[in-house]
């Protein structure tokens, strides 16, 4: 799969968002990311640490929510959210990566926001998240996004993206990446093209066992 197959949804500016007409929700969540120097088994370098979630629908997602513009700037209402389920952190507008226009019946245009953290500080947000007061409820827990792919072309990324994403969390995923320079677009392609090729060949099976 060439680069250019990584799918993207259509950008618009922060501005052009803040212009959009009440018939539009707009949704923010935060990726937290961390360098990490280590290996796994001692030899597969980490890279970095990505905080993704398990929603309650088992769907995973970035932390965050849906902002009533009504009643809340982009920040503050994803501050709340992120209060009740990570319970340790806010973002500014400094954090502020990037705004989506979602596709599908529901006009959703979607926020992300991004901070670096230490590998210290992010693994406290994993401890204070378990006290939070959505875990175990609308939280089900956060995970380490593995930005690796293993000899088998299949283990760690792509298939973690074999995955359920919520709505636009997966393009979300796979446009910080590539802006934060986190991973190479090609590395992106081909780890998104191993998923897809497994998705497929697990649907396969799955009918010609039903047939």
């Amino acid at each position: 799969m060439s680069a250019a197959a990584v799918p993207e949804l259509k950008r618009i500016s922060r501005v052009e968002a803040m212009r959009l007409g009440p018939g539009w929700s707009h949704s923010c969540h935060a990726m937290l990311y961390a360098a990490n120097p280590g290996q796994l088994f001692g030899r597969i370098p980490m890279r970095f640490s990505v905080l993704m979630q398990m929603r309650f629908d088992g769907l995973l997602g970035f932390p965050g929510g849906f902002v009533d513009r009504r009643f809340w700037s982009l920040e503050d209402g994803l501050n709340r959210v992120l209060g009740l389920g990570l319970g340790c952190l806010r973002l500014t507008e400094a954090d502020y990566l990037s705004s989506h226009l979602t596709e599908g019946p529901h006009r959703v245009v979607a926020h992300l926001y991004a901070r670096q953290l230490t590998l210290e500080q992010l693994h406290a947000v994993e401890i204070s998240a378990v006290h939070s007061r959505d875990h175990g409820l609308e939280v089900l827990g956060l995970v380490r996004v593995p930005l690796y792919t293993q000899k088998d072309r299949v283990g760690g990324f792509p298939n973690f993206l074999s995955n359920a994403f919520i709505s636009t969390a997966k393009y979300q995923l796979l446009f910080a990446l590539k802006v934060l320079n986190m991973m190479p677009e090609e590395k992106l392609a081909e780890a998104l093209a191993a998923a897809t090729e497994k998705q497929k060949k697990a649907l396969e099976k799955l009918l010609q066992s039903s047939s």
